[in-house]
């Protein structure tokens, strides 16, 4: 096995720079700094939050092969530490790493009550659902002490504004109040992403993120309380957690899923030496199997972004997956469409923004 250093509770092995970055740096401990000495050494690098100061709280889409034109990031970066995650490459445009500055360095919206009912109350707003977590999750770990998504939410709810969630994180469960209120009205689905069903293999990839059967529960939970949820197998990866695909709908099924869907691993950008080096670390006999699979659905590149394939692939391994896919939800139960339209008609723009947050 490689003998790279791993971070403890990290996806990332490294911290290459940006592709925006004409230079690349290495840091040296030349002994003399004790302090910088014992940062460069630490096996566990430390978490910095941000303030992110974004006027625009709401981003838009014109991409035809997802299910909604709007979506809000209550976050840059995500402390899960999923080595695979397509948004790795967002950090560059900060001037930072996609690897371990995207975990260890967050940024959060500020005010972002305020910034959304800014954006809801402009002159022709059109009311469609609003996707989180279509970035970094929405409830990874700093929302337990932030609450930006908990704020967004709750102005949603007063708003009568439709949303979507998806998340990998138990900490959903605490807004369940306000998440059976946008259920009664029709106004939330939410996703639940179950990659793998093997703990060892969620630790390594996913370091930070809910082991597999307290994701189950969470299912549950949102099931038994009345909100429409669904599941998400994504990524898959071939020869990774490809072989989980019947177990994984039977698992989701089982906890109340009426839905499933699944991505074929993406790798724009950094990410893909982000994951070939994680590859090579943790399982060094698969690597060059897994990378030629991958390959082989994107044209010969670890990546092609073309609409329309991007998500699933191309090929005859894509085809076979795409196939089995279909026979795994079928005998699992699962619908492969979207949840029911949530409902529109219910918005009600405030005529005093000040009364939405109890003041006079």
């Amino acid at each position: 096995m490689n003998e790279k250093k791993l971070h403890k509770g990290r996806g990332a092995i490294s911290n290459p720079a940006s592709r925006f970055d004409p230079y690349e740096s290495e840091p040296v401990d030349d002994g003399w700094d004790e302090v910088e000495s014992t940062r460069l050494s630490s096996s566990a690098p430390k978490t910095r939050f941000f303030p992110d100061q974004t006027r625009n709280i709401i981003t838009t889409n014109k991409s035809p092969d997802i299910p909604f034109d709007r979506s809000i990031n209550p976050y840059k970066g995500c402390e899960h530490g999923c080595v695979y995650c397509y948004a790795r490459p967002t950090h560059a445009f900060l001037g930072l790493s996609p690897g371990l500055d995207f975990e260890t360095q967050i940024f959060y919206k500020t005010e972002p009550a305020a910034r959304l009912v800014e954006a809801l109350e402009r002159r022709g707003y059109k009311v469609r659902p609003i996707a989180m977590g279509t970035n970094t999750d929405p409830y990874q770990p700093g929302e337990r002490q932030l609450g930006i998504t908990r704020e967004i939410l709750k102005t949603l709810l007063k708003y009568r504004h439709p949303v979507t969630l998806v998340t990998k994180s138990t900490l959903i469960l605490r807004d369940l109040d306000i998440l059976s209120e946008l259920a009664t009205l029709g106004l939330i689905q939410v996703s639940v992403s179950v990659t793998t069903l093997d703990n060892a293999l969620k630790t390594a990839l996913e370091p930070r993120t809910a082991g597999p059967q307290a994701r189950l529960r969470v299912l549950n939970s949102l099931y038994e309380a009345g909100i429409p949820v669904g599941a998400m197998i994504a990524p898959v990866i071939p020869c990774i957690n490809d072989d989980e695909l019947e177990d994984i709908a039977a698992a989701v099924s089982d906890a109340g899923a009426s839905t499933v869907g699944y991505i074929l691993l993406r790798l724009p950008h950094e990410v893909e030496g982000l994951f070939v080096e994680w590859l090579r670390q943790h399982y060094p006999m698969r690597a060059d199997r897994v990378m030629s699979h991958i390959r082989a659905m994107r044209g010969g590149r670890a990546y092609r972004a073309e609409w329309g394939t991007r998500m699933r692939g191309q090929g005859t391994y894509a085809d076979l997956l795409a196939r089995r896919f279909a026979l795994v939800t079928k005998k699992a139960g699962l619908a492969t469409q979207a949840l029911l339209p949530l409902r529109t008609d219910l918005f009600r723009p405030a005529t005093n923004q000040l009364s939405l947050f109890g003041k006079p």
